[in-house]
């Protein structure tokens, strides 16, 4: 093969594996995020494997057996080799085999909701997050505060995340740190992670939910344990509280929204913002309507009319009458 093409398929390959380089997914600051920066390097030069000959072949065959090259052997009722059939086979099935033997493990060693081993696994802070339209809340039930599109950590601690939305799904996701996990209304999941270096690491929803969701973007800020007791007591200081009031108001619908903080935050609102998704619809109701299905969604108009209300007025009976 001419010199030439040797040097364009290097540079293409060379071209594919470096353009990702400056993606943050490949910058882990975290042991979880950086398993799984090495789980795609492996996949990826495994599939190689197959890849990187099947484009080699492409562009030899095309130049060896081109129209004017006589050299080469014609043989048009050639339709078999055992060698050829051999390594189609032989190979993808070894790759699967390996990739599924990884998958495997991976898959039970970075569950998200696995708890992370650490010599500092005894500190763990509990976050509790909330979606909301299109903004995220952040409540330390431990310290007594809240921040919405703010999320600070201590470095080298683990964190144990409980995920929820007050409206409709969306997914939690710092790239740097390691795995995204999904928000649901009146569900919640547990994400563990822990970041290795102090800095400040973008945050975002992986999951369309409606018009404000290309800014539904949050800072995560790892900091030493002392800068950490420093910024929930900043945090202490600010006039606003969270109570089932206070969120409504948060809650609405809103773009770009700024930075905040609360002071003190009710207990048992996270509970009770996973609770008002699980209330049951009174039994007469049901009843009545068993016989007749609800027809009205059948127009635009119809269909707008019935969208439930996630974030109605009133709250789960656990909070009624909270300050």
């Amino acid at each position: 093969m001419p010199a030439p093409f040797i040097r364009l398929i290097l540079f293409v390959l060379a071209a594919f594996m470096l353009g990702g380089c400056s993606s943050v997914l490949m910058d882990p600051k975290g042991p979880i995020g950086l398993a799984q920066r090495d789980l795609i390097f492996t996949a990826t030069w495994l599939m190689l494997i197959v890849v990187v000959p099947v484009f080699i072949m492409i562009v030899a065959f095309s130049w060896r057996y081109r129209a004017n090259n006589h050299k080469a052997t014609y043989a048009p009722n050639w339709a078999h080799s055992n060698a050829i059939e051999a390594v189609v086979w032989l190979v993808p099935v070894v790759i699967i085999v390996i990739l599924g033997r990884i998958t495997w493990y991976s898959t039970h060693e970075l569950d998200p909701r696995k708890p992370i081993v650490s010599a500092n696994a005894a500190a763990t802070l509990n976050v509790q997050v909330i979606a909301l339209d299109w903004k995220w809340l952040f409540i330390y039930p431990e310290q007594g505060v809240a921040s919405v599109n703010e999320l600070a950590l201590p470095v080298n601690t683990p964190v144990r995340f409980s995920i929820t939305s007050n409206s409709v799904m969306n997914s939690f996701f710092i790239p740097q740190l390691g795995s995204q996990l999904y928000s649901m209304g009146g569900m919640q999941n547990t994400l563990h992670l822990i970041a290795s270096e102090t800095g400040r690491y973008s945050g975002m929803s992986a999951n369309y939910s409606g018009n404000g969701f290309s800014g539904m973007k949050f800072m995560a800020l790892v900091q030493e344990p002392a800068d950490f007791d420093a910024w929930v007591e900043q945090a202490k200081t600010t006039p606003q509280t969270l109570n089932w009031d206070s969120l409504q108001t948060l809650a609405a619908t809103s773009q770009d929204h700024p930075v905040g903080y609360y002071a003190a935050v009710t207990p048992g609102l996270y509970q009770g913002i996973l609770g008002q998704f699980m209330r049951m619809a009174p039994a007469e109701h049901l009843t009545a309507n068993a016989s007749e299905p609800d027809r009205s969604t059948s127009s635009a108009t119809g269909f707008a009319a019935k969208r439930p209300t996630l974030n109605g007025p009133t709250p789960p009976p656990a909070l009624q009458g909270t300050p």
